[in-house]
C-alpha cells in the first residue's frame, strides 16, 4: 500500500512540476515578448556622407540602432544592386542589423505613359522579392511582430497652369488615376502573397485630395499601411495630421526628425526644432511601429541618438 501511495504521490508531483514549469515558461515568454513589443526599433536612413553600405551598417551598429533604410534614390541601392542578397546579408550579419527599403521617390505608378508605369511596377515587384529574401534578418536582429516595410511616396503628377489656376492632371483624369491604383494594389497583393511585408505610404508636402482617395483605397488591403514623417508634417503646418490621425490604425512606420514651421525646416537633429518628439514616439510605440531617425548628416544622427538616450527612451 505504501509503495502504491508513494508511486501515486510521485506521479502527482511530476505532473505538478511539469505544469508549473510550463506555466512559468509561458509567463517568461509572455514577459519577454511584451518587453520586446514595447521597445521601439530605431534605425537610420542611408546617409550621403557614407559612400558604402559597409559604412552605413557600421555606423548603425556603433550607435546601437537596429536597421538601415536602404534608399533607392541612390545609385548604389538600385534594385539590381539590392538583388545581391549575399552581399547585403554578409554586411548585416557582420554588424548584427537588418534592412528596410525606401522606394525611389520618383516612383509614379499612375503615369499616363504605360512604358513608364511598367518600369516602376517592375521595380516594385523586384523590390518586394528582395524584401522577402531579407525577412530572415528582421527575425534574427529585429522584431518579428513588425512587418518588413517598403516606404513609398505619392507622386503628385504634372499640372497645367491657366491664367487663374493650376489644373492637376490626376485630379482632372481621376478615373484613369484610380484604375492605375487598382492595378497597382492587385499586383502588390499578388507579389507579396502571404509574406510579412507591407508597403507604407509616407506624407511629404501635403496630400492632394485625389491622393487621399487613392490612399484610402490602398489601405483597404492589408499589404498597405502608412508612414508618418513627423518632420514633413510639421514643416507644412501639420496640414496632413488630421488625415493621418483619422487613419492612425494603419500606421506601421515613422520617420522621426525635428522640424519647425517658421521658417519651414525639417530633417533637424532631435531637440533642434519645435516638435513634441516624445508625444510622436508615444504613438509609434502604441502602433508597434519602427522609427527611422531621418536626419541627413552623421553628426545630426549622433546628436539625435544622444537626445533619445538622455530622455531615457532609447
Amino acid at each position: 500500500m505504501n509503495k502504491t501511495m508513494n508511486k501515486t504521490m510521485n506521479t502527482t508531483n511530476n505532473i505538478m512540476n511539469k505544469t508549473m514549469n510550463k506555466t512559468m515558461n509561458n509567463t517568461i515568454n509572455n514577459i519577454t515578448n511584451n518587453t520586446k513589443n514595447n521597445t521601439i526599433q530605431y534605425g537610420m536612413p542611408t546617409l550621403i556622407e557614407n559612400k558604402t553600405l559597409e559604412e552605413n551598417a557600421a555606423l548603425c551598429s556603433s550607435l546601437g540602432l537596429k536597421f538601415v533604410e536602404l534608399n533607392m534614390n541612390f545609385p548604389e541601392y538600385q534594385v539590381d544592386k539590392l538583388e545581391n542578397i549575399t552581399y547585403l546579408t554578409d554586411v548585416a550579419n557582420k554588424e548584427h542589423i537588418y534592412y528596410t527599403i525606401h522606394l525611389d521617390e520618383n516612383l509614379n505608378i499612375a503615369d499616363f505613359n504605360k512604358l513608364v508605369t511598367d518600369a516602376y511596377l517592375e521595380t516594385v515587384q523586384r523590390s518586394i522579392e528582395v524584401a522577402k529574401k531579407l525577412l530572415f534578418l528582421r527575425d534574427k536582429y529585429g522584431d518579428a511582430t513588425q512587418p518588413l516595410t517598403l516606404n513609398m511616396h505619392m507622386n503628385h503628377g504634372i499640372y497645367i497652369t491657366l491664367p487663374d489656376r493650376k489644373v492637376l492632371m490626376y485630379d482632372r483624369d481621376f478615373d484613369t488615376y484610380m484604375k492605375k491604383f487598382a492595378e497597382f494594389r492587385n499586383k502588390c497583393e499578388e507579389w507579396i502573397g502571404d509574406s510579412d511585408i507591407k508597403i507604407v505610404i509616407e506624407n511629404t508636402d501635403g496630400f492632394k485630395d485625389y491622393e487621399k482617395k487613392a490612399i484610402k483605397f490602398l489601405l483597404e488591403s492589408k499589404e498597405f499601411g502608412l508612414t508618418w514623417d513627423v518632420g514633413h508634417s510639421k514643416a507644412i503646418h501639420e496640414i496632413d495630421v488630421p488625415f493621418i490621425k483619422e487613419n492612425q490604425k494603419y500606421l506601421s512606420h515613422f520617420h522621426i526628425h525635428d522640424a519647425s514651421e517658421v521658417p519651414p525646416r525639417n530633417h533637424l537633429a532631435l531637440g533642434d526644432g519645435e516638435l513634441d518628439i516624445v508625444e510622436r514616439l508615444k504613438l509609434a510605440k502604441e502602433r508597434n511601429a519602427r522609427c527611422v531617425l531621418e536626419t541627413k548628416t552623421i553628426e545630426a544622427l549622433k546628436q539625435s541618438v544622444k537626445w533619445l538616450d538622455n530622455k531615457g527612451i532609447f
